[in-house]
């Protein structure tokens, strides 16, 4: 008897639930999780080699404290031969992580000369472990997973980069 009560109750708490909404009006639509960032092209970016440039490619530049926080978080693609330059406020190691973060990155550290210092590849997609340039550095570069296989960039390598005017 208890079961048919409460079996009632379930059915009479629908038809009123159902009345509470006009049929004809659509259920609400959920906002995305993540709406995409669009790519910001700043500035350019060469690599050097012995003075020699080897290539060109276009950078959004992180120089605020909201720009390097963010970072490429929520970013789902960047276009070909594009990066994110960040400028740090001091030269020092640095210390970058994944989180909230799709895409797997390559790490360019360059000292306050553009001397690259050191490099990371394939940081993972979403993690919360640091990726860290051991020694100091003053500019990091990401660029897609790969890039720097592709290319051959390497530490004692250079990078020069200016603003778009």
């Amino acid at each position: 008897m208890k079961s048919t009560r409460l079996i009632s109750l379930v059915i009479l708490a629908a038809v009123v639930a159902a009345g509470c909404q006009p049929s004809d009006t659509p259920p609400p639509q959920q906002a995305p999780a993540t709406q995409e960032i669009p790519y910001r092209k700043d500035g350019t970016l060469h690599f050097l080699r012995e003075n020699e440039r080897m290539l060109t490619i276009d950078i959004e530049i992180a120089d605020t404290d909201s720009t390097r926080e963010r970072g490429l978080m929520q970013r789902t693609s960047l276009p070909d031969g594009a990066g994110m330059l960040f400028i740090m406020p001091t030269e020092e190691p640095q210390s970058f992580w994944m989180a909230n973060t799709p895409l797997s990155l390559d790490f360019v550290f360059a000292s306050t000369s553009g001397e690259v210092v050191a490099i990371s590849k394939y940081a993972k997609p979403q993690s919360p472990d640091p990726v860290m340039s051991g020694l100091p550095a003053r500019f990091v570069l990401e660029v897609p997973a790969g890039f720097l296989d592709s290319y051959g960039i390497i530490e004692g390598d250079q990078i020069e980069w200016s603003r778009t005017e």
